[in-house]
């Protein structure tokens, strides 16, 4: 790939979101893909609604991660920690790159709440698209409203899930406003990088819907696509502008994180079902 220039691909309206089409190209989906559903089952963890995979390591209660061997087809070919890396913002992280995976898997109507990720990781997030879109809000606490509660903010960590992998730090249930104060639409293969304020103060979260739908010339900042004009896909680009639907497909999201704290003690039964 060619040097990508990040100022390129900077979200309308934000000072540090970038969103970059194309990241991977449809034969580098296509062979991620299909890895990832070769996957033993041992990989898999399930939750209530929906199923994942975590590379790299697992996070204990104290949030440090026991390092694992990252899967070959996400630092060797295709490199995708590599070319994020070279992106450059992890460099201000401990280990200058990302160093744990989260690969959620959602099929059409699946979605998860908003939520937080947490102190365990540096304040950046990259998250790969494969398959198919999402559209993907960002939201902000409510000033206190007693009259006017809103959604309650998730606990530390959803029931049945990982350690870490919800990791909003609050316990003390903050209503959250339902209005999001950024919607972006992810298409496939594209890369989205989250930093600053919207990574360390704000949540993030996905509608369950079966299909998405856009009305033309609408000015609500709830329904607005910020990155628009940065789309790359006719069917996208279109159904935005000029109003449309979009219906879900079944979707991998690779989250690419740093986590800060590690462990010197390593997976050696992960690397031998890797083997």
């Amino acid at each position: 790939m060619s040097p990508i220039n990040l100022e390129d691909y900077l979200v309308p309206g934000t000072s540090s979101t970038y969103y970059i089409p194309e990241f991977v190209t449809e034969d580098e989906e296509e062979y991620l893909i299909r890895k990832i559903e070769e996957a033993p089952q041992p990989w898999w963890k399930r939750l209530n609604n929906r199923r994942l995979q975590i590379w790299g390591g697992d996070l204990t209660k104290k949030q440090t991660l026991i390092p694992q061997d990252m899967p070959a087809f996400v630092n060797q070919y295709p490199d995708v920690i590599g070319r994020i890396r070279d992106l450059g913002v992890f460099r201000g992280s401990a280990h200058g790159e990302p160093n744990h995976v989260i690969m959620n898997e959602y099929a059409p109507g699946q979605g998860i709440m908003p939520h937080e990720d947490g102190p365990a990781y540096h304040p950046v997030v990259a998250t790969l698209s494969l398959g198919a879109h999402t559209i993907f809000h960002y939201y902000q606490y409510k000033q206190d409203d007693p009259s006017n509660p809103g959604p309650q903010a998730p606990p530390p960590s959803a029931p049945g899930a990982p350690a870490g992998m919800m990791g909003a730090p609050s316990a003390t249930g903050r209503p959250i406003d339902p209005t999001p104060i950024l919607t972006l639409l992810l298409e496939p293969r594209s890369l989205v990088i989250t930093t600053s304020s919207l990574y360390e103060s704000h949540l993030h979260g996905i509608d369950e819907v079966m299909e998405d739908s856009f009305a033309p010339g609408s000015r609500s900042p709830g329904e607005k696509i910020a990155n628009v004009n940065l789309l790359r896909g006719k069917a996208e680009k279109d159904a935005v502008i000029n109003g449309g639907f979009l219906e879900r497909g079944l979707r991998y999201s690779l989250t690419c994180r740093d986590v800060e704290k590690v462990t010197a003690a390593g997976g050696a039964l992960f690397r031998k079902l890797r083997g």
